[in-house]
């Protein structure tokens, strides 16, 4: 006899947990069939069909907890599968609705974004870098790093650095290719013959690409969760606590066990470790914006030179610009004071650079994962939207630049 025949909170608890699932699935289910969709919302039949679909689903979750009984196996479950895929179908969600809704607000240039958005998606390359860099990642767990306990900061330092790495190699080429192709290929002047400015183009491109971009940063965010709970698994010297999703879990969790009711004791266990697994998420894209910061600015950059360089030229002035921009307050700090004409000269170019160049250091997470005392989570958020912020307008300053550079670009 299962358990939840005598207790009906164990029933409740399953409806609720499939509705949930049902609710993250709609986004989707629209996009593939908007037309369907619209005719099922307003079909009786289709809804009392959806309705028994919803209680067959929450009788069977009902009968997996009855089952599983145990509350620690529950909350493993609620964190590692029902989390998880929750996790997913919000991110298949988010990328199909956001570039919809900006081709809704800005009509011309969401289009060129929305068009831009997948074909970058659709190339066999933004697959091939996902599964490279979750590949990467995988493998991060098992390799010995000698750090003498710190084995998972440094896990974790590079897997961050992997996702941002990703990104910015898709996003550097895919902009190059996609904008000096059409320019050298005359198709822009096909384009700029209905009504499509060069304003709109150019952004619109660089928008998309970008969503492209930040797309593959939450998708790679994905399997790093569970890579970052498997590393103390796998090796128990390295069995520590992060403190940021343990701060995040004080807020995140609670909020997830009051979707539940109060005396469905096996459904509140299921849901603390779905907020434990959105309290890691929440924690770790603070590191992901962190890098994307870094990715915007360097695809903002890339899309700029494309007006005037062929793709060569601008993938190699993106990696010198990318090197420089971490490299300039390095050589800032080192030649401080010193003096001799060798060394007054590599000061001032590296004082040229630190101006000139975006200060990349900023993004590094390195400083945040590998410390002596504990970072206030709330805190660091702080930063981060301070030097995303920066992003946003060193983005604006390279896009400037490059609708200036684009302006009186021939085109026929």
């Amino acid at each position: 006899m299962f358990a939840w025949t005598s207790q009906p909170s164990i029933l409740a608890a399953g409806i609720i947990l499939a509705a949930v699932q049902f609710i993250a699935a709609l986004p989707w289910l629209w996009a593939i069939d908007p037309k369907g969709f619209a005719r099922a919302s307003r079909s009786p039949s289709s809804m009392g069909g959806l309705v028994g679909g919803l209680v067959a689903a929450g009788l069977g979750i009902a009968m997996f907890i009855g089952y599983k009984g145990d509350s620690a196996s529950l909350a493993w479950y609620g964190r590692y599968a029902y989390g998880a895929v929750l996790h997913l179908q919000l991110l298949i969600g988010l990328f199909l609705l956001f570039p919809q809704l900006i081709a809704a607000i800005w009509p011309k240039g969401g289009a060129v974004a929305y068009a831009a958005y997948r074909e970058a998606c659709r190339q066999p390359m933004f697959w091939l870098i996902v599964l490279f860099a979750t590949g990467l990642i995988v493998v991060s767990i098992f390799i010995p790093y000698f750090t003498f306990g710190d084995d998972y900061k440094m896990m974790k330092q590079i897997g961050f650095d992997v996702v941002m790495l990703a990104a910015i190699l898709f996003g550097v080429l895919a902009s190059s290719m996609s904008i000096s192709e059409e320019i050298e290929g005359r198709t822009a002047v096909t384009l700029m013959s209905k009504p499509v400015n060069r304003r709109q183009f150019l952004i619109g491109k660089f928008v998309g690409i970008l969503l492209a971009c930040l797309m593959m940063t939450l998708i790679i965010g994905w399997p790093l969760n569970y890579a970052l709970r498997a590393m103390p698994e796998f090796d128990k010297i390295n069995e520590v606590a992060d403190p940021m999703p343990q701060q995040a879990e004080k807020t995140i969790v609670p909020a997830f066990e009051r979707l539940m009711p109060p005396k469905a004791a096996a459904g509140r266990m299921i849901m603390k470790g779905t907020g434990e697994w959105f309290a890691d998420t929440v924690a770790h894209s603070l590191g992901l914006l962190l890098g994307f910061g870094q990715v915007m600015i360097l695809v903002a950059i890339s899309a700029a030179l494309a007006t005037r360089i062929p793709f060569v030229v601008n993938v190699v002035l993106c990696l010198v610009i990318y090197f420089l921009g971490h490299l300039a307050p390095v050589v800032v700090a080192v030649t401080q004071g010193s003096t001799g004409a060798g060394m007054g000269l590599v000061a001032f170019l590296g004082r040229l650079f630190d101006v000139l160049l975006p200060a990349l250091e900023f993004f590094n997470m390195g400083p945040a994962i590998i410390r002596e005392s504990p970072l206030d989570l709330w805190q660091f958020a702080g930063y981060v939207l301070t030097v995303f912020g920066y992003s946003v307008i060193y983005t604006g300053i390279a896009l400037l630049v490059g609708l200036l550079l684009f302006e009186d670009r021939d085109l026929a």
